[in-house]
């Protein structure tokens, strides 16, 4: 889709990334990308990582790390509020502080959408973002995603309600 991209590899989470995801899923910075916004015990982390499936048909979700070509890990995809029946799926993704603006968001949603269509046999990809996140929706709009509604007061910060974009990326 676009040249130069930094190539990355998607994988399943493994008990060493306990750590990293426990501190990402803490990030309050973080709670106001996404629907999540209240902290996760190091406990009920370990729990998800021991007892997940990884067979998205099970779980309807799947959460994969994100590497980059020297196994360092940049981030995390999930593919969630999966719809066999309707053929669709929810994507959403974290680029560590260290590897954004280095091209990692459009691999990763590339990737994705490779898995999507090759694996799943999806026809379409969707994603909710803040309608204040002008670089989410930059990337997400670069890489083939359509905005096709605003949903007023959508995501909950504990103090505002904000508008969220609905992004479509129909194969």
């Amino acid at each position: 889709m676009i040249s130069s991209l930094p190539t990355v590899h998607l994988r399943a989470i493994e008990p060493e990334d306990l750590d990293l995801l426990y501190r990402i899923e803490n990030d309050v910075k973080l709670w106001n990308v996404g629907t999540t916004n209240v902290p996760y015990s190091r406990y009920a982390l370990h729990d998800y990582v021991a007892h997940a499936s990884d067979d998205i048909y099970m779980d309807r979700q799947v959460r994969m790390m994100i590497e980059n070509e020297q196994h360092d890990v940049v981030g995390i995809v999930d593919v969630v509020n999966f719809d066999p029946g309707n053929c669709r799926a929810e994507v959403g993704l974290i680029i560590l502080d260290a590897f954004r603006r280095q091209g990692y968001g459009s691999s990763t949603l590339q990737a994705v959408t490779q898995y999507a269509l090759g694996v799943l046999h999806l026809h379409q990809l969707f994603a909710f973002i803040d309608k204040t996140n002008e670089a989410s929706i930059h990337l997400f709009r670069k890489m083939g995603f359509e905005p096709s509604a605003t949903i007023k007061d959508w995501l909950y910060d504990g103090v505002n309600y904000r508008d969220a974009v609905l992004l479509q990326r129909v194969f």
